[in-house]
């Protein structure tokens, strides 16, 4: 396409050198008040005009493919670069910089594929038509003969150095006080970025507003960044108007000055009414060619700021991998080890996670879960039992020691906030796996298991999951999914805590049949599920010392599938 582009621009500037040329024609036809002439020179416009049409169209249609493959190709790769695993989540701890990354995908990565591709096409198209009509313009400048003292003489070139000094006069005046505009520009993303993310956190806690009458509440702090916007627009509005001032002087004066130049050249009878039309048009092409960055310039402020934005979020990503451990100097080590179990177990060995001032440990120095099993892992507080969440998924590594978990495959992780994807209930329920992995009739027969049949005909249906159901509701459709999934590990937060005392059975029935060889780790209190666990550990700051050791429930596997078979 490119390549198509690049051969329909060459003919296109071809064809304007022959529409230059016809204008000297033209008015010398005109002149010479020939009728069979002027119809001729007629013809010949219509000819030229009619293959540049359709030049035009071709090209256009070219470039706008090409800015929509360009975005294609931008936003394609930002997802791969912010979707590897555990760089979202990293981002999202940031702060600021990682702030908005919606913004750098969709409206910057848009912006800056259209902004490219306009910006290179017009600046090769500048470039080639200043090539081809400098030369005609040089030839033209022959025939502007100056008379001096009884001489006659002529500059050769004359009209190529006046439309060179002519444009970068502007160029140097547009530079100078245009230059604000791409700091303005860049901070303005920034701000609009914080506006529409205000906005959507409103949207996304519409429900608990409105129950706290909080709506004079969030419109004061939305107004910050609205004042914010909108002060940052009135400064690009002054900039902009004062970058007017020689955008558009520079363009009426254009249309006098290649004449004025031409003068002596009538004057003296050297050049024919034609003739100056030719070295004006000529003129007017060489200099709308060297004013392509007065013209652009706005534009390539804008275009740099979205290009720094994108590229700084790009690159930025690559440095949000997981390091071994992220303040080696404050603890001294290496950071936790954290790699697959041989025999697919869970294993903890003189495990320290989080700051060495104040680790997350366990009483005995080694842990090891095997499959099937079932335990609770207790913490003092929740920020603690978080920080082993994002520890036990790789997501912060923090500390020392070793941690041996099974293959990513075959565990799925509840949190406590269960989250579904906004799309389909069939996506919502096959989540991550594709829909080629999993039929409707394992699917119907999970949501009947989890005492969901109500959904049974709305597997097609499009919503936000998260809000159309019930929170105890998503606790059963999380419980579908692993019936659907079968995982041989499942570590949840304490995802019973809210549960009532049918969705406790039908919890514990799944577990007993569906899953009776899963083994279960849970994170928290879980004091609704007393007896389902076996082993009990308590996860304690150091600084803890009334913590209490590791218990263990003696109850053997046995019993326990007696009780729950019979429950």
């Amino acid at each position: 396409m490119g390549a198509g582009l690049i051969f329909i621009i060459l003919i296109n500037t071809f064809g304007q050198i022959k529409l230059n040329a016809w204008f000297g024609s033209f008015y010398d036809a005109l002149f010479q008040r020939s009728l069979p002439l002027l119809a001729n020179e007629v013809v010949a416009f219509l000819v030229i005009v009619g293959g540049l049409l359709c030049l035009v169209v071709a090209q256009t249609w070219l470039q706008e493919t090409i800015k929509v493959r360009l975005r294609e190709w931008l936003t394609h790769d930002l997802m791969d670069q912010w979707l590897k695993p555990g760089r979202a989540f990293h981002l999202s701890q940031a702060g600021e910089d990682g702030a908005n990354p919606d913004q750098y995908i969709q409206a910057d990565a848009r912006q800056l594929a259209d902004m490219s591709a306009s910006l290179v096409i017009g600046l090769f198209h500048a470039s080639l038509l200043l090539l081809s009509f400098v030369g005609v313009l040089w030839a033209l400048s022959n025939q502007v003969v100056f008379s001096y003292d009884g001489r006659t003489f002529t500059i050769p070139g004359y009209m190529v150095w006046c439309a060179l000094a002519y444009a970068l006069t502007g160029s140097w005046l547009t530079w100078l006080i245009g230059r604000p505009l791409i700091k303005l520009n860049a901070e303005r993303y920034a701000r609009e970025a914080d506006l529409r993310f205000a906005i959507m956190r409103i949207n996304e806690t519409v429900a608990s507003v409105a129950m706290a009458r909080g709506e004079a509440h969030e419109r004061r702090t939305a107004n910050g960044s609205i004042v914010s916007v909108i002060d940052l627009g009135r400064k690009l509005a002054n900039g902009h108007s004062r970058l007017t001032w020689i955008t558009s002087g520079y363009g009426w004066l254009a249309l006098v000055v290649p004449i004025l130049l031409a003068t002596p050249g009538v004057f003296s009878g050297s050049l024919s009414l034609g003739g100056l039309m030719m070295v004006v048009g000529a003129f007017t092409q060489v200099q709308n060619s060297l004013r392509w960055f007065v013209d652009n310039f706005p534009g390539i402020a804008d275009w740099r700021a979205t290009l720094l934005r994108v590229s700084r979020f790009r690159n930025g990503l690559a440095y949000l991998d997981l390091e071994p451990n992220p303040n080696p100097d404050a603890t001294g080590t290496g950071g936790i080890a954290l790699a697959p179990h041989p025999q697919g177990h869970v294993s903890f060995d003189n495990a320290a996670i989080g700051h060495a001032d104040s680790p997350l440990t366990f009483a005995t120095s080694t842990i090891e879960l095997k499959p099937g099993e079932r335990a609770l892992i207790e913490t003092a507080s929740d920020s603690d039992r978080a920080l082993l969440l994002r520890t036990l998924v790789g997501l912060s590594l923090e500390g020392s020691g070793t941690i041996l978990l099974p293959e990513a495959k075959d565990v799925m992780f509840v949190p406590a906030r269960l989250d579904f994807r906004i799309g389909t209930l069939r996506e919502a329920m096959i989540y991550p796996a594709s829909s080629t992995d999993l039929d409707d009739t394992l699917i119907s027969s999970a949501l009947v298991r989890a005492g969901l049949m109500n959904l049974l005909g709305r597997l097609d249906d499009k919503e936000r999951w998260d809000r159309a159901l019930q929170a105890q509701d998503q606790q059963r459709l999380m419980l579908a999914r692993l019936i659907l999934h079968r995982p041989a590990w499942v570590l949840f937060e304490d995802m019973a805590a809210t549960a009532n005392e049918q969705d406790l059975r039908v919890f514990r029935s799944v577990f007993a049949r569906e899953l009776l060889g899963t083994a279960v780790i849970g994170l928290g209190a879980c004091t609704a599920l007393n007896g389902f666990f076996e082993r009990k550990f308590r996860l304690a700051r150091k600084l803890e010392t009334a913590a209490p050791p590791v218990t263990f429930d003696a109850a053997p596997m046995q019993a326990r599938q007696r009780i729950e078979a019979a429950e």
